[in-house]
């Protein structure tokens, strides 16, 4: 009778030593938080709110950057970021009902080419907030090449594919620099 439930406990105790290290049994990382692990999913209209609250925080605002060395041009050396073209590009082209299976647009094969136009800085001026500065202008064209497919469903369905697009997106970045040693008016 002691040899069988020696063996009985061996085995439960090898059995469950399986079943544990398998990872999968009765482990868990970090705290449970109940029903509210459940995923939920989030509508794209309030995802693409967020994102867009993000980047007009991160455009909207005019940077003010350190003086320009005496003696010294300086020059834009920032081109605008793929992000800030194709928000662009997307305020251009705004596809209202995209309707699966009926009528579908869609953008592929994205290249973007950036060309600086203009690289100017205006001479020191008192800017309200700011103080002396010097407005520096940077205008750049970028040219947008894609695919554009056409989808329609209704009522005879059919593909449109036109592989040659491309639409010129002009963009300005214009930053203020600090002026250093303004030397004031007549001091008497």
């Amino acid at each position: 009778m002691l040899k069988t439930s020696l063996k009985g406990m061996l085995l439960a105790t090898m059995g469950a030593a399986l079943v544990l290290s398998s990872g999968c049994a009765f482990t868990s990382y970090g705290p449970s938080l109940g029903i509210l692990s459940v995923p939920i999913p989030v509508s794209p209209y309030f995802q693409n709110k967020k994102e867009d609250e993000a980047a007009e925080a991160r455009y909207a605002s005019m940077m003010v950057l350190d003086p320009i060395p005496p003696g010294k041009t300086h020059i834009a050396e920032d081109p605008p970021s793929d992000d800030q073209i194709l928000r662009k590009f997307q305020e251009i082209h705004n596809v209202r009902g995209n309707f699966p299976a009926l009528y579908e647009v869609q953008h592929n094969n994205i290249r973007i080419v950036k060309e600086k136009i203009v690289d100017t800085v205006d001479p020191v001026r008192v800017y309200p907030l700011v103080g002396p500065a010097q407005l520096h202008h940077s205008h750049w064209i970028c040219k947008v090449y894609y695919t554009e497919i056409v989808r329609n469903g209704w009522p005879i369905p059919h593909t449109i594919k036109n592989e040659e697009r491309m639409e010129v997106i002009k963009i300005d970045q214009d930053h203020l620099h600090r002026a250093g040693n303004v030397v004031p008016g007549d001091a008497n």
